[in-house]
C-alpha cells in the first residue's frame, strides 16, 4: 500500500538527525582492512562479515556470516512487511592499498575533509564499497526507527570476494538459489551522472580476467653469454601483446565482435542529450586523445564496446641498478569487458588460441583464469525501475538518468543467469573518487543522499 507523505517525511527527518551516528557505523566498518586478494588479511575478512552481521541483526533482521571456500557471504532477511520482496546486494571487501606511499594519511584511518566540491569521507573502501553499502543499511536503520518496521520484505547478500575475482559467490547462489530469490535485485557499486544528477545504470560490460606466464629457458641468462641466441620471454610476451590490437584500435581475436550489436540510433541520441564531454572527461586522466575504436564517441566506447586492456607486465630484473639478465620467464594481466550477447568462454578461448597460434615451438605458457561474468542490459519499462527513478528525481535537484556503465560488476549478470533476476544498479558514487586508488574518497553529500535516497526508493516500492 501507499506510504503516507508524513511517514515518509518522518523517515527522512530520522535519517537527517542521525547522520553523525551513521558516519560512526561506518567509520567502524572503514576501519577493518578486508582486503580480500591478500591472505594475510584473511582474518580482517571474517572480521568485517562478523561486524555486518551483528549490525544487520540489531536492526531484527536474521542475518548469518555463511562459509564458503574463500571469504564469508552475509546473508540478511527481514520479511515482516507486506508487498514486493528485494535482495540487496554490496560487499565489504576492499583492494590493496598499495602503493601507500601516496597516500595523505593512513588509508584505514577514515578522515572526513573539506574537498573541492564539498566535505568527502577518505579513506580504502569508502566509494567502494563500504559507503554505499551502508547507505541502505543506514536506510533501513531509519525505517525501523522512525516506524518500528521496513516497508517492503528485504533481503541482503554481502560478499567478500568482489575484488578478487568472486569465483565462490555463484556457487553458493545457485546452492540457496530457493532463499536469495526476489522481485527484483538492487546493488548500490555504480555512479551517478554528476553531482546534481543521480541514474540508474541500464547497461553494464562483463569481464573476462586473465593472466599468462611465458616460459622460455629453464633458468635467468647473462644477457652477454646468451643474446640473440637465446629466446627472450619479455620479447615473445610483448609480440603477443602488440598483436591484440590493430592500427584502427580494434581487437584482433577471431571472433571478437561477432556477437555485439550497434547501439539504437535512438539510444545514441539519448547519450548525446547528457551533455558528456569527451575532451573534458579525458583531460580529467591527463590524455587528449581517444586510443580505441577509431570514429567511435568515448561514451559508446566504454559504455556499450568491447575491449582488451593490459593490466600489468612482470618479468627480468626491476630493482633499482641494473642486470644484464635475460629472464626465463615474463607475465601479464589482461582483462576484456563485455557487452551484451557476448559469451565470457568464448572470448577466454579466443584469447588463448591468440596466444598459443603465436607461441615459438621452445617456450610454454600457463593460463590462469582471474574471472569471467557475462555484461547485461535491465528493460528500460519494468515497474521497479519507474519507481526508482522517480525516487530519485524527488531526492535530487536534477532528474534520474537512465546510462550505462563500463566497469563491470559480475554478481549483476549471475543474478539474471541463477537467479532469473533483473538487477537495478543504483550507486551515488563520482567519477573522481579514486576508487582501486591512494586517497579513495566518497562525498558526504553522496553518503547522506544516497541514504535519503534509498528511503524514497523503498517507499516507492511498497506502492
Amino acid at each position: 500500500m501507499p506510504v503516507p507523505n508524513q511517514t515518509l517525511d518522518a523517515v527522512l527527518a530520522q535519517v537527517d538527525a542521525s547522520l553523525d551516528q551513521s558516519l560512526e557505523r561506518l567509520f567502524s566498518l572503514l576501519r577493518i582492512k578486508s582486503i580480500s586478494t591478500d591472505p594475510a588479511f584473511a582474518s580482517d575478512c571474517q572480521r568485517a562479515a562478523d561486524w555486518l552481521t551483528e549490525n544487520l541483526q540489531s536492526l531484527g533482521f536474521v542475518a548469518t556470516a555463511r562459509p564458503t571456500p574463500g571469504h564469508p557471504v552475509v546473508v540478511a532477511h527481514q520479511h515482516d512487511a507486506a508487498g514486493p520482496h528485494v535482495l540487496f546486494y554490496g560487499h565489504y571487501d576492499v583492494q590493496p592499498v598499495d602503493p601507500l606511499n601516496l597516500w595523505h594519511a593512513d588509508p584505514f584511518e577514515p578522515q572526513i575533509k573539506q574537498g573541492p566540491d564539498g566535505k568527502i569521507i577518505v579513506g580504502r573502501g569508502t566509494s567502494d564499497d563500504k559507503g554505499q553499502l551502508m547507505t541502505f543499511v543506514e536506510a533501513c536503520r531509519a525505517w525501523k526507527a522512525a516506524t518500528g518496521a521496513l516497508p517492503v520484505r528485504i533481503s541482503m547478500m554481502l560478499e567478500g570476494e568482489e575484488e578478487s575475482g568472486g569465483k565462490n559467490l555463484p556457487p553458493f547462489m545457485r546452492a540457496n538459489a530457493d532463499e536469495l530469490k526476489a522481485d527484483i535485485a538492487l546493488v548500490c557499486d555504480t555512479d551517478m551522472w554528476d553531482r546534481k544528477t543521480p541514474s540508474i545504470t541500464t547497461m553494464l560490460r562483463g569481464l573476462v580476467g586473465e593472466e599468462i606466464e611465458i616460459t622460455c629457458a629453464n633458468k635467468d641468462l647473462h644477457s652477454g653469454m646468451f643474446g640473440n641466441a637465446a629466446r627472450n620471454p619479455i620479447q615473445v610476451l610483448a609480440n603477443i601483446i602488440a598483436d591484440l590490437r590493430r592500427p584502427d584500435g580494434s581487437v584482433t581475436l577471431e571472433g571478437f565482435y561477432d556477437d555485439v550489436a550497434e547501439v539504437p540510433d535512438a539510444v545514441k541520441a539519448g547519450w548525446r542529450d547528457l551533455g558528456f564531454d569527451d575532451v573534458a572527461f579525458l583531460e580529467g586522466a591527463g590524455l587528449a586523445l581517444p586510443a580505441g575504436e577509431q570514429n567511435r564517441s568515448v561514451l559508446e566506447q566504454i559504455w556499450a564496446r568491447p575491449t582488451c586492456e593490459i593490466n600489468g607486465i612482470t618479468g627480468g630484473y626491476t630493482g633499482d641498478g641494473f642486470k644484464t639478465v635475460i629472464p626465463a620467464r615474463a607475465s601479464a594481466k589482461i582483462s576484456f569487458r563485455l557487452v551484451s550477447g557476448m559469451d565470457p568462454d568464448k572470448i577466454r578461448t579466443a584469447f588463448r588460441k591468440h596466444v598459443r597460434d603465436r607461441l615459438p615451438e621452445d617456450c610454454t605458457v600457463e593460463f590462469s583464469e582471474h574471472g569471467g561474468a557475462p555484461a547485461i542490459t535491465v528493460p528500460s519499462d519494468g515497474i521497479f525501475l519507474q519507481k526508482a527513478l522517480a525516487a530519485l528525481t524527488d531526492e535530487w535537484p536534477n532528474p534520474a538518468a537512465i546510462t550505462g556503465s563500463g566497469g563491470s560488476i559480475p554478481v549483476a549478470g549471475e543474478f539474471k543467469k541463477i537467479l532469473d533476476m533483473d538487477t537495478l544498479l543504483i550507486g551515488f558514487a563520482h567519477v573522481d573518487d579514486a576508487i582501486h586508488s591512494p586517497n579513495e574518497k566518497y562525498d558526504l553529500a553522496s553518503f547522506h543522499g544516497g541514504i535519503r535516497s534509498w528511503v524514497r526508493i523503498l517507499a516507492g516500492f511498497a506502492d
